[in-house]
């Protein structure tokens, strides 16, 4: 075993040369179909964070159904004016054994009312039909280009550009120039049927309210302008040409009016000068993709996950970009079916928008991982003020169920407007400043905004007469539905952890800042909170309340995972807490699992070093839970007892949930302490991993070969004390490291 350290200030090209994953040397990772998907939901999905669009085909036309982050329909929830509209009242109802007050001011309205809501663009149809037979589908996500040939020769090649925001489309070999439309969404009744679907939270667009926009055609341009709910309105422009016989090329653009992102020039007027042609702009886009992709890479002898891997990591950066919101319930891929998406599109922040970020920072992206935070940052005054007007106190608690603004949307009484929601969310800040080390950032915005959050802790609890905190009143997500029993006069574990990781953050901030006082404040407040409720069972939901059914959300175990206050380093009766908390929630069997379910367990079982346990359950999700696309549809799609759920609304978090589990499998530093290749399967005799990031901002690459760890090579970004278990002897060292300082140790 030899361990070497350099300093290697021209990184780049030396560093990339100590490993043995190769860019141009890849397998291929994306999609492959033997024809055009012909449903909404398993279209090839493009995107720049900002827009998207899904490709399908529908009654012979070609279609680009588009979408934009931020066009939401914002208008107000006029129950929420109520001055019954609080904390106190809904405590009081509980008392009084009785929810129909509250069900009518937060519940039903979600099911009265269509907004606020995420909202489709429309989408672009080229006729195909005269081409004949699809002979490939084919999504690279190395470029992010998605390639369709017809047996007749024809191509069309398709992107969304990552740098200049404009979507391109080019088909060669064409027998005719195709025409190309718009399909505006009926925003009104015209007699003809709306697609019929099953999944929850969905309206028909024509409830909205709008009149139709008006689509303007000249030569070959199309405006469309559409007015949505108040100030908010928005327009796309496409343009096209046939640069060549047989050739049709062209571009869109969509922009909106009316939202924080919205742009100062309208799409048409901006297209009228947009010059770039095709090659040009997919130089550009391509050249983008290939930097994302050198963040991180892995090699897996399990094509299966490690194609899923590039999959989830290629949507998250296709969905989460600067300057644009952060991902929603689908992201930059609404519905295409006449109507709302599942769930409103919104921001659901007891586990959707969480999960969806996980995979972020150990994958090497904190840019892309910062549009959270971002956002965070940028609703938190609506965030206190619905802070003030609903739970009665000072601080920060953001609405659980959220529109782009970070307003309340409604929903289940318990969950929408959940007395510990910020918790969760202050782990992201927690997380981006863990594994950037950015100073500034700690500074400047996460130890305000944690602050504050833990503020509103302080002042939302209430004392026992033993000096013990606990809530007024507590929930679970989602256990016992919105039944009067899912409110929990004693302090659940969720709810528990949600406040022990604030206060625990916030110390480590302070200490960090060097408020000795701020510091001193929050580790008296920790103190005086509960320890985590646990029987035979493992962690139970409340105080002397087991999970005693097969349940979707594993709330009750978030102190585990993802927060790490419970850890299986912590000594073996800790170990046995966890385990056996897993094994219960095992035991109970899966039937009223959702996909996530098993991507987060995965989680779980590499935390535990179960790596064959954790590959199981992702292969379960893959193969059910996913569509052919890989986006994530919630219910069993196999049929096969894996859930009685068979449902299909499509959200994203699972799959992020997916990519997260398969990095913990390769690297884990929650603990402080580096450890690589902690949980892969038995079975497995090699893999690899490059730049993948572990707390403390280092990048960590790896070689495992006939079945033991060859070579790990470790870079200080930003100096500072390293915490490893060296692989080779299993023992932890610790040593202080230089920015830029490389240390590697390997099996010669």
């Amino acid at each position: 075993m030899k361990i070497k350290s350099l300093f290697i200030f021209l990184i780049g090209t030396c560093f990339l040369n100590l490993f043995s994953i190769h860019a141009t040397n890849h397998p291929f990772h994306g999609l492959r179909f033997e024809k055009l998907p012909t449903v909404w939901d398993e279209g090839i999905p493009l995107g720049n964070g900002i827009m998207g669009s899904l490709i399908w085909e529908k009654d012979g036309k070609l279609r680009l159904a588009l979408d934009r982050a931020d066009l939401w329909d914002l208008r107000p929830v006029k129950e929420f004016e109520s001055p019954s509209y609080s904390y106190r009242f809904i405590c009081d109802e509980v008392r009084r054994g009785d929810l129909s007050n509250v069900y009518a001011l937060i519940d039903d309205r979600t099911r009265k009312d269509c907004a606020p809501t995420k909202i489709p663009v429309g989408a672009i149809e080229i006729p195909v039909s005269q081409l004949g037979e699809v002979e490939s589908v084919e999504l690279d996500v190395h470029t992010a280009v998605c390639t369709i040939i017809w047996k007749c020769g024809a191509v069309g090649k398709f992107f969304t550009s990552a740098t200049d925001k404009v979507g391109h489309f080019r088909l060669e070999n064409l027998p005719e120039i195709p025409s190309v439309k718009l399909q505006a969404p009926r925003f009104e009744e015209d007699g003809t049927d709306t697609e019929n679907t099953a999944a929850p939270g969905t309206n028909s667009l024509t409830r909205l309210g709008y009149k139709n926009g008006k689509i303007t055609c000249r030569d070959n341009r199309i405006v469309y302008r559409q007015k949505a709910h108040g100030k908010v309105a928005y327009e796309v422009s496409v343009q096209w040409d046939t640069p060549a016989s047989g050739t049709l090329e062209g571009c869109y653009y969509i922009t909106t009016q009316g939202t924080w992102y919205s742009d100062p020039v309208q799409a048409s007027d901006f297209m009228k000068s947009y010059t770039k042609d095709f090659n040009t702009s997919l130089a550009e886009h391509t050249e983008w993709w290939k930097m994302y992709w050198e963040k991180s890479k892995l090699h897996l002898p399990d094509y299966t996950l490690e194609n899923q891997w590039y999959l989830e990591m290629y949507k998250f950066g296709a969905a989460s970009r600067k300057d644009a919101p952060p991902i929603c319930l689908q992201a930059v891929w609404t519905a295409d079916n006449g109507q709302t998406p599942p769930w409103r599109g919104d921001f659901h922040n007891d586990l959707n928008t969480q999960l969806s970020y996980w995979p972020g920072y150990s994958s090497n992206h904190l840019e892309e991982s910062s549009v959270f935070t971002d956002w965070l940052w940028k609703i938190k005054d609506n965030g206190e003020k619905f802070t003030r007007q609903f739970f009665g106190v000072e601080g920060l608690n953001i609405p659980c169920i959220a529109t782009l603004e970070g307003k309340a949307i409604g929903g289940w009484n318990q969950y929408s407007h959940q007395p510990t929601t910020n918790g969760w969310l202050v782990h992201h800040f927690y997380l981006q400043w863990k594994y950037s080390a950015d100073k500034h950032f700690l500074k400047e915005q996460a130890y305000p905004w944690v602050k504050e959050a833990a503020r509103y802790m302080d002042n939302i609890s209430v004392k026992d007469a033993k000096g013990v905190r606990n809530l007024p009143l507590s929930s679970s997500p989602e256990i016992n539905d919105n039944r009067l029993n899912a409110w929990f006069e004693r302090t659940t574990n969720y709810d528990l952890a949600n406040i022990r990781l604030t206060y625990m953050a916030a110390t480590e901030m302070a200490d960090s800042l060097g408020l000795k006082e701020d510091a001193a404040h929050w580790r008296r407040q920790l103190e005086e909170w509960p320890d985590f409720a646990k029987d035979s069972t493992g962690l139970t939901i409340a105080p002397d309340y087991p999970l005693t059914v097969s349940h979707r959300h594993l709330s009750h175990m978030l102190a585990f995972h993802p927060f790490g206050l419970l850890d299986v380093s912590q000594g073996k009766e800790t170990e046995r807490l966890i385990k056996r908390s897993i094994h219960h929630m095992e035991e109970l069997g899966s039937a009223h699992w959702c996909g996530y379910t098993y991507s987060w367990l995965a989680n779980m079982q590499a935390r535990v070093f179960d790596g064959d346990a954790a590959a199981r359950s992702l292969h379960i999700f893959i193969k059910a839970f996913c569509s052919p696309n890989s986006f994530h549809l919630n219910g069993d799609q196999l049929k096969k007892g894996y859930s009685s759920l068979t449902y299909r609304p499509f959200t994203l978090e699972g799959n992020f949930a997916c990519a997260s589990a398969i990095q913990e499998m390769l690297l884990q530093s929650h603990t402080g302490t580096i450890r690589v290749f902690p949980a892969i399967p038995e079975s497995w005799n090699e893999a690899s991993f490059q730049d993948l990031r572990a707390m403390g901002a280092f990048l960590v690459s790896a070689d495992y070969k006939n079945g033991k760890i060859h070579k790990v090579t470790v870079r200080s970004e930003r100096g500072g004390k390293l915490k490893i278990q060296n692989p080779f002897t299993n023992k932890i060292e610790e040593r202080n490291t230089m920015a830029g300082e490389i240390i590697e140790w390997d099996s010669k």
